[in-house]
């Protein structure tokens, strides 16, 4: 496996665009067009953002109304804590809503949803704690492991 592809149905696809780019994604024009947007958030990771027309050429079941139901929680991880709260604040800036944060000490995120009310997590994990050696996170955290 060599790239993830989230492919997400959205109202607006211009509103769409505006949104992912202005945090400092960008947009592969090669893959855009009237009905879709193809984000580019690093050289593995590609959220797809498809008009709902055009959604539906690819599933059967209903489009999920997710500014009131939750379908799915995308996950990115950062290197740095503040680098959570730079995106977050972006996100924010260009209209997302802010949902639950989290702080662990070894382990933090701060979470957001887009204009169609998508959720994103993005997070941070001490490198420490991503080797599994729970005896040195508790060791460095005595509080939070």
């Amino acid at each position: 496996m060599t790239s993830v592809f989230i492919n997400l149905p959205v109202k607006d696809l211009q509103k769409s665009k505006d949104f992912y780019t202005s945090f400092g994604w960008s947009l592969n024009p090669a893959f855009s067009d009237d009905n879709a947007g193809s984000i580019v958030v690093s050289e593995n990771i590609y959220i797809m953002i498809l008009t709902h027309d055009h959604f539906r050429q690819f599933t059967d079941k209903e489009i999920a109304d997710t500014t009131t139901t939750s379908a799915v929680l995308n996950a990115i991880s950062v290197d740095s804590p503040e680098e959570i709260d730079e995106l977050v604040e972006k996100a924010l800036a260009a209209g997302g809503t802010e949902g639950k944060p989290q702080d662990y000490g070894f382990m933090r995120s701060r979470t957001f949803a887009d204009p169609d009310g998508h959720s994103w997590e993005i997070l941070w994990m001490d490198p420490i704690a991503q080797t599994g050696d729970w005896a040195a996170v508790q060791e460095k955290y005595p509080q939070e492991a």
